[in-house]
């Protein structure tokens, strides 16, 4: 069985003490591929050194809503910068993201928020890239920006996708796929099951999001990507299927989002 994790930030600060250690234990428990998310161009550029340095690893780069600067003007400095890097560090990019729309921590720059989603996915288009969204009590305005003002050339993923009904439909008639994360395992997320159950076997991804988000029985503690495989069961349980089915299912979508060739694993 091989896992793929969609979705993690062994970028961020909370893995300085260990990252390497717990990168290098992955394989042994059965994550054999997964994509390390930039959210600025620090992080972003850090991304890329991971993934030059595992075989395993791949990377995304972006500026996430929660990474905007204060005023337009260094936000358009902030877009060339992330746009030059893109187009400079193509060996192993596979998505421009993590970007897009959230109103939950700061709708006061939304202007902003929008011209920042709105330019990187034109970066994604000019790339040939999915792009992957970030969206938190944004869904209207995030959907009215795919469907009507700037369209994805290629498909997309909702990272951790709320558990929200209208946005998944909207989603799906979007083409996109839907990465689900911890949050499915928790004892309070009463509509996880039917979430699930919505979403085509050929459009879900899994994730963990680490550090962030650690599924049942972990929830609390510092996350990382041998905990997918709770992610994975959830599904499992609600599809009615094996953990094994849904870990190759997921693996393939993965890499057909990513255009990862599947030479050998």
């Amino acid at each position: 069985m091989e896992l793929f994790d969609s979705h993690a930030h062994y970028n961020d600060e909370k893995f300085n003490e260990d990252r390497d250690d717990v990168l290098s234990s992955l394989k042994n428990e059965g994550i054999t591929r997964l994509l390390t998310v930039g959210y600025n161009l620090k992080s972003s550029e850090f991304a890329y050194k991971i993934s030059q340095k595992y075989n395993f690893i791949y990377y995304s780069c972006g500026i996430s809503p929660n990474d905007i600067p204060q005023t337009e003007d260094e936000l358009w400095i902030d877009l060339e910068k992330i746009t030059k890097f893109a187009k400079q560090n193509r060996d192993k990019l596979v998505a421009i993201g993590e970007i897009g729309l959230d109103y939950y921590w700061n709708k006061e720059n939304s202007n902003l928020q929008q011209i920042a989603f709105i330019e990187q996915i034109k970066l994604a288009n000019q790339l040939n890239l999915p792009i992957i969204i970030h969206t938190r009590e944004a869904v209207s305005d995030t959907i009215e920006i795919l469907k009507h003002i700037q369209k994805p050339n290629s498909s997309g993923i909702f990272h951790c996708c709320p558990l929200n009904r209208e946005l998944v439909k909207e989603a799906l008639k979007l083409n996109f796929y839907i990465s689900f994360a911890g949050p499915i395992t928790f004892k309070n997320s009463k509509n996880a099951p039917e979430i699930i159950q919505m979403v085509p076997l050929d459009r879900i991804l899994i994730e963990t999001d680490s550090p962030y988000l650690s599924p049942e029985p972990n929830r609390g503690k510092r996350n990382d990507s041998r905990n997918i495989k709770f992610i994975a069961q959830k599904i499992a349980e609600v599809k009615c299927m094996s953990l094994e089915e849904i870990s190759k299912i997921t693996y393939d979508n993965a890499n057909r989002i990513f255009k990862i060739e599947d030479n050998k694993r």
